[in-house]
């Protein structure tokens, strides 16, 4: 048996027969950016998800830049965020003009420590605004972070590329802060076959203003009242993600057992098992565990057929186009770092079935005791 860490066609598989119909619904009708499936879709998700407004727009890194700008978030700002997380949270805080400004993250859950971000408002100026990543489905500490946010009068962009459908002390993450971006590449929790991403809000004039930057500030067509970009998602997309998206509660759900079974399976062993956040309910885009020994545990792992990833193995702040110019907070990042060499994740999407579960967790208690 030979298990993928990730596998996005099995999503199609499951259900391809309502998916081809919606795309084929999109071909034959002719009207292929900003119509009728994006409206709808946005309409759904934004009411699935418990948010005000969603605008669909290009990819999740869009959205982050686009939640930026709207906010009036740009050159001469600084952005506090994570090195512990995909390189778009950064680039897309470089792209929107600011500076970002790189925090420490927790020993247990691996998100913004909150007490390291108020040092870093006490020894930063003109932090404008903190971008919080609710990492592998798991929500950040979040009421810690908005009180020091608000306290400096900072803005808070929710990263929720990974978490959809995740939720803290009974509200959905995104309808926390001022704004929250998502990403529907094809690995997320709800994924479509291309780039897509959006942004939500609960400020109607927020979102007003979001439609108008995500295509070149137009309110009316062909001319720009305000400087935008071209930033849309497609009519294809938004029509397989309204396929997606009723099934992404379930979907979530078995993803839930899974990590259930995970956590009972591999208890006792010499790794480090995920953190489960006080009041918060995980979606577990990631399974990902901890190990002093990860090269030789991936490596044996690969050779029982069981497949891996490592989300992430270095850290922004350590990639050659950002290594020595970003700034830190003043504790540095060396609990980023040493999260960064230990962090292994095992197979985790919805379709997988018991008995590859079964077999990943003899496989794990093998690498780890041989």
């Amino acid at each position: 048996m030979v298990i993928p860490q990730m596998d996005p066609g099995a999503g199609y598989r499951a259900l391809k027969p309502e998916i081809d119909a919606a795309m084929a619904r999109v071909l034959e009708g002719g009207w292929y950016i900003l119509g009728q499936e994006v409206a709808s879709f946005e309409a759904e998700y934004a009411a699935a998800q418990g948010l005000g407004h969603a605008v669909g727009v290009a990819n999740g890194t869009d959205a982050l830049i686009l939640a930026l700008r709207a906010l009036g978030v740009g050159p001469g700002d600084r952005v506090a965020t994570v090195a512990h997380t995909a390189v778009a949270t950064v680039a897309a805080i470089e792209l929107a003009g600011a500076e970002a400004v790189l925090v420490d993250v927790e020993e247990a859950g691996c998100t913004l420590d909150a007490a390291e971000l108020e040092r870093c408002f006490a020894a930063v100026p003109r932090i404008a605004a903190v971008i919080p990543v609710h990492l592998y489905g798991q929500a950040a500490d979040l009421a810690p972070i908005l009180a020091s946010a608000r306290r400096h009068g900072a803005k808070v962009i929710e990263d929720c590329a990974q978490s959809q459908g995740a939720t803290l002390d009974g509200k959905p993450l995104g309808s926390f802060g001022d704004a929250a971006s998502f990403s529907f590449y094809p690995t997320k929790n709800l994924g479509a076959f291309g780039d897509g991403g959006a942004v939500a809000t609960g400020d109607a004039e927020l979102a007003r203003r979001l439609r108008e930057l995500r295509q070149y500030g137009w309110r009316d067509r062909y001319v720009s009242d305000v400087v935008g970009m071209n930033s849309r998602l497609d009519e294809l997309q938004a029509a397989i993600l309204r396929v997606r998206l009723p099934h992404l509660a379930r979907e979530n759900m078995r993803r839930a057992e899974i990590a259930a079974a995970y956590d009972h399976g591999l208890a006792g062993l010499p790794i480090a098992l995920p953190y489960r956040r006080p009041g918060a309910t995980a979606v577990w885009h990631q399974y990902v565990i901890r190990s002093a020994e990860r090269g030789l545990l991936q490596e044996r792992l690969k050779a029982l057929g069981i497949g891996t990833n490592i989300h992430y193995p270095v850290p922004v702040h350590l990639q050659p186009a950002y290594a020595g110019r970003l700034l830190t907070g003043p504790s540095g990042l060396a609990v980023t770092e040493r999260v960064a060499r230990e962090v292994l994740s095992l197979p985790m999407y919805p379709q997988l079935d018991d008995a590859a579960v079964g077999a990943v967790i003899a496989g794990v208690r093998a690498a780890v005791t041989a």
